[in-house]
């Protein structure tokens, strides 16, 4: 079998096994592996196709795959839906108690209950919403 066929299949074999591991290493093997096949085609001697695989995937790996993790890891920027609002501020528009109660939150009125079920919290009081659970804040007076 020649030199360039099984460079291929090692190729293909670290192309796929990437695809099941996101790790960006395997592709970029794959892709030294491929410069190998290359090599191997315009017909340079094995000990070159070696040098070339691991010149390539050793700058691939200490080049290109610091880039590829950081775009991959990057952190969600920002919080949408509901789960903006939890930290957010809240203003008690009717008196909130453990069972029941109403704030508003950025102009929206919002059924509340108080987080800690003993606390009654008065209207007009400044309150920090801990949790959403459905349609209902759960909330914390300020102090």
């Amino acid at each position: 079998m020649d030199e360039w066929v099984i460079w291929i299949i090692l190729a293909v074999v670290l192309g796929v096994a990437e695809i099941f591991t996101f790790t960006a290493a395997l592709g970029i093997l794959g892709v030294a592996a491929l410069l190998g096949a290359l090599t191997a085609v315009i017909g340079l001697p094995v000990p070159l196709q070696l040098l070339v695989f691991t010149l390539s995937s050793a700058a691939g790996l200490i080049v290109v795959r610091p880039f590829a993790m950081r775009h991959i890891r990057q952190p969600q920027l920002q919080r949408f839906g509901v789960e903006a609002l939890v930290g957010k501020p809240a203003y008690v528009v009717s008196e909130v108690t453990g069972r029941d109660g109403r704030v508003r939150i950025g102009g929206e009125e919002w059924s509340a209950r108080a987080y800690d079920e003993t606390l009654v919290i008065p209207e007009g009081a400044t309150v920090d919403v801990i949790e959403i659970e459905g349609a209902t804040a759960l909330v914390y007076p300020r102090e």
